[in-house]
């Protein structure tokens, strides 16, 4: 008996040791995970996840190795690459822009209708405030941002009058919706964005540890593969996926998190086919704030 469990231990030990380890951020960015996730429980995928409440508490472990793919806002990935000599590699995009501009006001349908608005914004020094300035400037829009209230309390100063116009991302357009119906979504700043400059803005990547990704080859793949598939799972099946969500605490309840799945812009790119995409975003923060990302474009290493 005493073998038996000896020999189960070891096992146990070693199939952890192989586990790739992948860390998650709360929020619909993760809402892929949540199937795979569900899968590690069952023991049929080899992965290990550990969920972050943002990219900056994730960060530190991706670089140290102690976890070996994660998730990260393109301006973040491409900073951390041009400036920790090529730390991390892209593997592909998993989300694009899905900002929205909500109001009361049905006057509103573009951004050249927010001349003279004040807008509440939450993004500050990342993708809502570059993109917000840049569709501005394309459109001769001169309008106030308002930094002041993060994104879990916008809805409550919407919906109590402090505010008359918000650009916000998923959940968070679906919890003002969910809470008061008369906003609405007026602008989709990704259909914006696409308009000026023909492409849409990657607002997450998939990202690896350079060292780990050049030594394991195979499991990227199979990371990539299996991610690729629970995307896609999970853009069919919204409630199931909300339901998973909130099992395994990323952040949404499972209601919320189904309502968003639709408006959440989430998909897969391979690093090399999103690669002018990723460019684009990123030369609109080198045009606001070049520090954002380690003052260049990243060379084509970092594109997996």
């Amino acid at each position: 008996m005493r073998k038996i469990i000896a020999i189960a231990a070891a096992l146990s030990l070693a199939a952890s040791a192989s586990a790739q380890k992948i860390g998650v951020l709360n929020g619909p960015s993760g809402i892929p995970c949540a199937p795979l996730m569900e899968k590690a429980s069952e023991g049929t995928v080899p992965f290990e996840f550990e969920v972050f409440a943002s990219a900056q508490t994730e960060l530190p472990k991706l670089l140290k190795g102690e976890i070996d793919v994660g998730f990260l806002p393109p301006n973040v990935a491409a900073k951390v690459y041009n400036t920790s000599k090529n730390s991390l590699v892209c593997l592909g995009i998993t989300g694009n822009g899905n900002i929205f501009l909500m109001t009361k006001d049905e006057s509103v349908s573009s951004f050249r209708d927010l001349d003279g608005k004040t807008i509440s914004c939450a993004g500050q020094g990342a993708t809502p405030e570059y993109v917000a300035k840049f569709l501005m400037k394309k459109n001769s829009v001169s309008a106030n941002l308002d930094f002041t209230t993060p994104n879990p309390e916008i809805a409550g100063v919407l919906i109590a009058g402090k505010f008359d116009y918000a650009l916000v991302p998923e959940p968070f357009a679906t919890v003002i919706e969910t809470k008061d119906g008369s906003f609405r979504r007026a602008i989709n700043i990704s259909d914006e964005f696409k308009s000026a400059v023909k492409s849409d803005f990657p607002m997450t990547l998939l990202v690896a540890n350079a060292s780990y990704a050049k030594k394991h080859k195979k499991e990227i793949a199979k990371v990539i593969e299996e991610f690729r598939n629970a995307l896609q799972w999970s853009n069919g099946n919204a409630s199931e996926a909300g339901a998973l969500v909130e099992k395994h605490s990323l952040g949404l309840k499972a209601a919320v998190a189904a309502k968003a799945i639709p408006n959440a812009a989430l998909t897969w790119k391979t690093a090399k086919d999103g690669r002018a995409d990723i460019e684009k975003i990123l030369s609109v923060f080198l045009e606001n704030a070049p520090e954002s990302v380690g003052g260049k474009l990243p060379d084509k290493k970092f594109y997996y």
